[in-house]
């Protein structure tokens, strides 16, 4: 059953999101109902909302496809016919690098189902993180020295971009809005302290995409290039295999680290446990402040295989960011202005969800496990 909720989160979306007001003819498109990445009452929300709110809306049936690299004609040909585009499918996300054709905004969603969506995750305005979003970039790209660290080991540097602009982000609107803009990670070096798993990055679906291993591991890394992985001698030689594996499936560069970028958005919670479904949890639970990843086998975004760091510490200049991950607001020019405007973005980080499908001390798992 559709929740109020649900519905003023799909509102959030299409209103400040895409830009749909009375008239405009939106374009739904959809995995088929017996999948169950996305929750169909995620379709009946945006849908309900859309005509709520005087909108034409067109529902269009998308197969998934694991290794998606561009859209069909007659699907770009029909993007271009209406005003707005919402990707309730996993190839958008498939597809947030490139340039998908589309004649008006097309919105991706990172919200999954009507649970996620009436949560403050998608109730939550839109516009308190766009803005946000932007004075993160704006002190990221000016950074002289960014640090990285983490319970577990994590410490990495390298300087901001020094652009505003980045090097490359995605070619569709997020929604919600779940992290800032990739740094590249060409000039930043150091160690990653890997949580009990390596994972795919959501271009590709290949097997196996979220892979387990025992005991400790760290990947080892300068100026953007892999030099080694360190710690338990099985998780070393399972990682050194699932690389060699996925860069000969792809001829890709196995070594690549090609761009990172954190959580911003508390409102972001993920109840179940990452192991039972590593494909929809790589999808949903990464705008958690309390998750960082990286792009990496691959030198494209968002490459192959992601990293993933846990209650992230991040310093700016000297200025601690993040905190075992926590999003200090405080410390970014223009938040608190910000948040004086949404008072229900403030309230997001007043009551933080921390939850992110992993016990708050991650341990290694005592198995390889091969994603559904």
């Amino acid at each position: 059953m559709i929740t109020s909720l649900a519905e003023k989160g799909a509102e959030n979306l299409l209103r400040h999101a895409a830009g749909t007001a009375r008239g405009d003819h939106i374009l739904i498109l959809h995995e088929p109902a017996e999948l169950t990445y996305y929750d169909p009452e995620m379709v009946d929300a945006v849908v309900a909302a859309a005509r709520r709110m005087g909108a034409k809306v067109s529902l269009h049936e998308v197969p998934f496809d694991p290794n998606a690299t561009t859209l069909p004609a007659p699907l770009v040909a029909l993007m271009r016919s209406v005003d707005q585009t919402v990707f309730l499918a996993r190839v958008g996300d498939q597809l947030r690098f490139s340039d998908i054709g589309a004649h008006g905004p097309a919105v991706i969603s990172y919200a999954l189902d009507a649970e996620m969506l009436g949560s403050p995750y998608g109730t939550a305005d839109h516009r308190a993180f766009q803005a946000l979003c932007h004075a993160l970039n704006t002190v990221l790209a000016g950074a002289k020295e960014i640090r990285a660290t983490c319970p577990l080991g994590t410490d990495f540097t390298g300087p901001g971009p020094g652009a505003l602009k980045p090097v490359q982000d995605v070619g569709l609107r997020r929604f919600p809005m779940p992290v800032f803009a990739p740094l590249p990670a060409k000039a930043f070096s150091g160690r990653v302290a890997l949580p009990g798993f390596l994972l795919g990055t959501g271009s590709r679906y290949y097997q196996p995409y979220g892979l387990e291993y025992e005991g400790a591991l760290f990947a080892e890394f300068s100026d953007g290039r892999i030099t080694g992985f360190s710690g338990a001698p099985e998780a070393v030689a399972s990682a050194r295999k699932h690389y060699d594996y996925v860069a000969h499936l792809f001829d890709i560069d196995r070594d690549f680290v090609h761009s990172w970028h954190a959580g911003i958005n508390p409102g972001c919670g993920y109840g179940q446990s990452a192991a039972a479904d590593y494909e929809r949890w790589g999808g949903a639970a990464f705008g958690n402040p309390r998750l960082l990843h990286f792009h990496t086998c691959g030198a494209y975004a968002p490459g192959e295989i992601s990293w993933n760091v846990v209650d992230p510490t991040i310093i700016v200049d000297g200025v601690a960011l993040w905190e075992d991950g926590v999003l200090n607001t405080q410390a970014i020019p223009g938040a608190q202005d910000i948040l004086d405007a949404y008072p229900c973005a403030r309230a997001s980080f007043a009551a933080p969800d921390r939850r992110i499908g992993l016990s708050s001390q991650p341990r290694p798992s005592t198995a390889k496990r091969v994603s559904a």
